[in-house]
């Protein structure tokens, strides 16, 4: 099932074989197994030969950024390769009886974990999609700059590229251009660490019922673009934004800037899943219009 020349690289690394290869479901990109050696140890790779060759190990920065927050727990690397990543294997248990509200919690500790800029110190990938962290002078201090530039006006020319956009989009998504400056002026907190993509599908439980993010898309932001894609699919509870709350008070208004936010991400699954997000990227520009 693994392709021998990444069993090579990984049993060099391991110094002893691998014993046994299981399959593991839910992957949308990448084939997923846990491999186990035979002193007992396990380690989850992921491995796709037709990926980006600096994909893998992008995502590993991203989990050791926000490893170095120390306050919510990610996956340790073991080894990247240019079509692999192989990390600790977490074995996790049901959640415990006050999952959300740790989790909670632990993610607005991660988000006081800040920088004196936005952006990252590389560009890096949120799912199969290229994901623009590196920005101009001005983007590094502007949010509004920042987050137009590097997320909306991204996403919006890669979807005139792919003939998604016609002319009643261009026209609302040029108004919405003009109003982002008034949107988002209240948006002046030091940037926080992001997870970047924070959905129900890319947090696990470990072995203690605690919260485990995976699959980053980090970068330095305004943590009100973390929250709002968790309420994009659902999947979190009211204990877990109360828990938040408590933890890392939001500023008012962070409802009326919500949608701006989601923008990016329905933009971004326009993007890769086609017109069937058309309406829903109208519908949260036309929001502010």
């Amino acid at each position: 099932m693994i392709p021998q020349s990444i069993k090579n690289k990984i049993e060099i690394h391991l110094r002893t074989k691998i014993s046994n290869v299981v399959h593991v479901g839910g992957g949308c990109i990448s084939e997923s197994v846990i491999v186990g050696t035979a002193e007992g140890r396990k380690y989850f790779l992921k491995f796709n030969k037709n990926v980006p060759p600096d994909m893998f190990s992008k995502e590993s920065n991203g989990l050791i950024e926000i490893s170095k927050s120390k306050a919510i727990r990610v996956p340790k690397v073991e080894l990247t390769g240019e079509d692999f990543i192989l990390i600790e294997f977490i074995d996790g248990k049901e959640k415990g009886k006050n999952f959300f509200a740790e989790f909670g919690y632990a993610f607005a500790k991660m988000h006081k974990y800040t920088s004196n800029e936005y952006g990252f110190f590389e560009d890096n990938y949120i799912g199969s999609t290229f994901q623009k962290n590196i920005t101009n002078e001005i983007g590094k201090t502007n949010w509004t700059h920042f987050y137009y530039n590097n997320r909306l006006l991204y996403q919006f020319q890669l979807a005139e590229k792919n003939g998604y956009v016609d002319q009643s989009f261009r026209a609302a998504f040029k108004k919405l251009e003009d109003k982002l400056e008034n949107i988002l002026q209240t948006s002046t907190e030091e940037p926080s660490l992001l997870h970047g993509d924070l959905w129900s599908g890319n947090f696990i439980t470990d072995e203690n019922g605690r919260a485990c993010l995976i699959d980053p898309a980090v970068y330095y932001g305004h943590r009100e673009a973390d929250l709002a894609m968790t309420k994009l699919f659902g999947g979190f509870t009211k204990e877990f934004y109360l828990s938040y709350d408590e933890t890392f008070p939001l500023n008012g208004g962070y409802e009326y800037r919500e949608n701006i936010y989601k923008l990016y991400h329905v933009l971004n699954h326009l993007n890769l899943f086609g017109k069937s997000y058309y309406q829903q990227a109208l519908s949260l520009i036309k929001f502010y219009l």
